[in-house]
């Protein structure tokens, strides 16, 4: 009899994610399906407890079709490690980093004592992610996300953003209007939605909050005070989780090095 529940039980649970999955907002590869997806999604996002308004501004949102463009046309991880720092201007980073070091001297402080990342992972990054905040990007971050997933090629993971950036919305973290770059990273260090709500402390416009939020994220992903943190060593897995591309990773390690006093 136990054997006869279970199986039964195993059955409704096989037709419920059937079920699930046939009623999920069907994810396209051109702007036509986008209106038809967006009713469909806002049922879903509604039964998640997103307040109407936050339902209403993503429902105004514009297929990003800039955003797809350069979703399809990420070239430069593909360059050597040379080719990659000479096209993102790593001597320029640096330097300003080194500069930037001696002059917030008390925030780079601050943030070592707390969270035990020191300036030079985080200067790179800054420098390599928006210039030091001079380009944060233009796009709405709302229709970049929520193109995103929609978009067929990486549905799941930019679904994820898309909930994060609806209940940030809604707390009043973020804007309907927030800009934000192609695929809806904000502030000046580009944080993903998600990222947002788990590592944020404050509005990542403005650079103390920024760099406190990225240093929060590379303790939560196991960076230790004092270990190494170029390729092979304990610190350099918590680079690792912040950017997927091998050599964005081996670049904001070399940077970090320069900016922190290595050659």
């Amino acid at each position: 009899m136990l054997r006869i529940a279970f199986a039964f039980s195993a059955t409704l649970t096989m037709f419920s994610c059937l079920a699930a999955h046939a009623n999920a907002a069907q994810c396209g590869n051109s702007a036509g399906g986008f209106d038809a997806w967006k009713q469909q999604f806002a049922g879903e996002a509604r039964a998640k407890g997103i307040g109407a308004s936050t339902i209403q501004a993503m429902m105004a949102t514009n297929y990003a079709q800039a955003t797809i463009n350069a979703d399809r046309g990420q070239r430069s991880f593909n360059l050597s490690l040379d080719q990659f720092l000479a096209k993102r201007g790593a001597t320029t980073i640096v330097a300003k980093g080194r500069q930037l070091k001696n002059s917030q001297a008390a925030l780079f402080s601050s943030i070592q004592q707390r969270y035990g990342v020191p300036p030079g992972p985080l200067l790179a990054i800054w420098g390599m992610e928006t210039g030091f905040g001079a380009v944060r990007g233009n796009q709405n971050m709302l229709s970049s996300i929520t193109t995103l997933a929609y978009d067929c090629r990486r549905t799941a993971y930019f679904t994820e953003h898309l909930y994060a950036a609806l209940q940030l919305i809604d707390r009043g973290v973020l804007s309907p209007a927030q800009r934000g770059s192609m695929h809806g990273e904000v502030g000046q260090t580009q944080f993903m939605p998600k990222a947002i709500l788990a590592y944020g402390t404050g509005n990542l416009d403005v650079a103390a909050n920024a760099l406190n939020s990225a240093a929060n994220f590379l303790k939560a992903h196991g960076w230790r005070a004092g270990a190494g943190y170029q390729p092979g060593e304990a610190n350099f897995a918590a680079i690792q989780a912040w950017n997927a591309a091998g050599v964005y990773q081996k670049a904001i390690a070399l940077m970090g090095r320069q900016i922190d006093g290595g050659e």
